[in-house]
């Protein structure tokens, strides 16, 4: 029986890579693509492949929430996180969230094939930054990776998680209610909540939150370019 994948990236050209690459491997097959957080909730859900693989900045819902959401319905799904940070909080919440597996995309040629190996046969698999992070103790629960740590803000929900994603990347409150099946009304007053949960007062309060805490993620020219098509000085 061939083990099942789905992949999941929002970069159409990066999906079908890392398809191509993992369809190469004799016994595997490509069951489901995704190019968002909740679609790849909804495929993985009904088709139940062997392994997901998500990567973390995708549209709608991010792939540490869309994590969380897979194992609260089955704590049996295998996922592998994709992310181009090994930063010490996106880690903590991939483990959090139950992902047993971490891979940065610059290493995925090299490592996500292992990856998948490893699940395959019960192990889990992460970048040698991260084991290393767990060997010297940095992620247990309520350890401060650094003591000049401000307070942290207060949790938010599931719910306020993925209505603050939806926000911070520019939809509208009846935009967010269509998404999520609920009343405009009720998308209001959970906008209304988190902002007051928060002490924000405004929108980009609640994007540059959403930035610093990995709900979304926003993509960088590479070095030596800028936007305006000129060479960088």
């Amino acid at each position: 029986m061939k083990l099942r994948i789905l992949v999941a990236d929002d970069h159409e050209i990066v999906r079908r890579g890392l398809c191509s690459l993992l369809q190469k491997h004799e016994g595997w097959e490509i069951c489901g693509e995704a190019s968002d957080g909740r679609d790849a909730v909804d495929k993985a859900k009904q088709l139940k492949p062997d392994v997901v693989i998500l990567d973390v900045g995708m549209p709608n819902l991010n792939g540490l929430d869309a994590t969380r959401q897979l194992m609260q319905h089955d704590p049996n799904f295998k996922v592998i996180v994709l992310t181009i940070t090994d930063s010490d909080q996106v880690i903590r919440e991939a483990l959090d969230a139950g992902a047993r597996g971490f891979v940065l995309k610059s290493d995925a040629a090299r490592d996500l094939v292992s990856a998948v190996e490893a699940l395959q046969h019960r192990r889990m698999f992460f970048t040698p930054r991260v084991n290393d992070l767990v060997l010297a103790g940095f992620l247990d629960k309520g350890h401060a990776i650094s003591r000049n740590e401000p307070p942290s803000l207060p949790t938010l929900t599931a719910r306020e998680r993925e209505i603050t994603q939806l926000l911070a990347e520019g939809k509208s409150s009846k935009e967010v209610a269509s998404l999520l099946n609920l009343s405009t009304k009720t998308v209001e007053t959970h906008r209304s909540n988190i902002m007051r949960k928060l002490s924000f007062h405004s929108i980009r309060d609640l994007v540059v939150y959403a930035i610093k805490n990995n709900i979304i993620q926003i993509d960088m020219p590479p070095a030596g370019k800028n936007t305006s098509g000129t060479p960088a000085a």
